[in-house]
């Protein structure tokens, strides 16, 4: 891929920003220091941040020496589809996600950039040996990727971190879907079976707490059941068809007891039959009304992101800004 004077970047560096007004300069820093073959790229995505991250990726992108992209969301979309906005704006053969809290170590990034192209695998994934994690994250970040096991066709026991390593190959086909829910990791393996793993150092976090949350997480495990499978669906029609046959098994019981025995007395069995059946229906309509619903929200058009604007401000002596709504066919006011 070029940079558009014909000079081919080697390297892309995504980075969804929220929350990260005292990380980011810190972070495009290092990366900027960092010595990378055939040149390095910053892509920053504003994800509609409470705080003053937009201004600090602006200041950060004026100091830094290598080429930064600013790309300001309208409102806050989420981390995977802040992802998504800045892979269609990275340029490099090989472009790496990572997060703004410095909990990755920028110069792992060479590390994990040189492993990526010597592996000849198209994606690598990284793993700690020891995480910084709090133990309510490490366990939510563990069952989703348990979840993920289940439901997605990737290596059973592959650990799925948002610090990664893709080809521009790769990137271009997780780029061809436009769909408002989107699960990076699951697009990624619909595109490609060649992945390798490298284990990487993991710092405490430098600044605040996490932005990772119980909502967060639901909303993950969401889409990674619900937008890549239709295994809740199989699973909803074997929880019927069993509920169904102990209904039976249950009906044949009463009756006998009947015929040959006294009625059973009370309503207390009766009563917890009748929750569990219901309750049970509740939770099948459930997982077919999320299908249902989403395909509804994909058919009316919800946008996957909005792009305000695109600031390049080190692309010439005076900032500048680019309006690109092209990029998910959606333009902000």
């Amino acid at each position: 891929m070029s940079d558009g004077a014909g000079k081919t970047l080697g390297l892309s560096v995504v980075v969804p920003v929220y929350n990260g007004a005292a990380t980011v300069g810190r972070l495009v820093a290092a990366l900027d220091s960092l010595p990378i073959e055939r040149g390095l790229e910053i892509v920053l995505v504003y994800d509609g941040s409470p705080d003053g991250s937009l201004q600090a990726c602006k200041d950060a992108a004026e100091r830094a020496r290598c080429p930064v992209t600013v790309v300001e969301h309208a409102r806050n979309f989420g981390e995977h589809n802040a992802v998504m906005s800045g892979l269609r704006l990275a340029r490099g053969e090989w472009i790496v996600t990572m997060d703004d809290d410095l909990q990755n170590p920028p110069e792992e990034v060479t590390r994990l950039y040189d492993y990526a192209r010597m592996s000849g695998k198209d994606v690598i994934y990284t793993f700690y040996a020891e995480t910084e994690h709090a133990w309510w994250r490490v366990a939510g970040s563990r069952f989703a990727n348990w979840i993920a096991d289940q439901v997605i066709d990737k290596p059973k026991g592959l650990y799925l971190c948002s610090f990664r390593c893709m080809s521009a190959f790769v990137a271009r086909q997780v780029c061809d879907y436009r769909g408002p829910f989107p699960y990076v990791d699951g697009l990624i393996f619909q595109a490609t079976e060649s992945v390798g793993t490298l284990e990487v150092r993991h710092l405490p976090r430098a600044v605040g707490r996490s932005n990772y949350t119980l909502k967060r997480l639901v909303r993950l495990l969401t889409s990674i059941a619900v937008n890549f499978s239709i295994k809740p669906l199989h699973l909803a029609t074997l929880a019927g068809a069993g509920l169904s046959a102990l209904g039976v098994l249950g009906f044949l019981v009463v009756v006998l007891e009947a015929i040959f025995w006294e009625p059973p007395p009370g309503w207390a069995s009766l009563l917890a039959a009748t929750l569990l059946l219901s309750g049970t229906q509740l939770l099948l309509l459930g997982i077919i009304g999320e299908y249902l619903g989403r395909l509804y929200l994909i058919a009316s058009g919800k946008p996957q992101t909005v792009v305000r604007n695109v600031f390049l401000p080190n692309a010439k002596p005076a900032a500048e800004v680019i309006r690109l709504p092209e990029i998910d066919g959606r333009k902000a006011g």
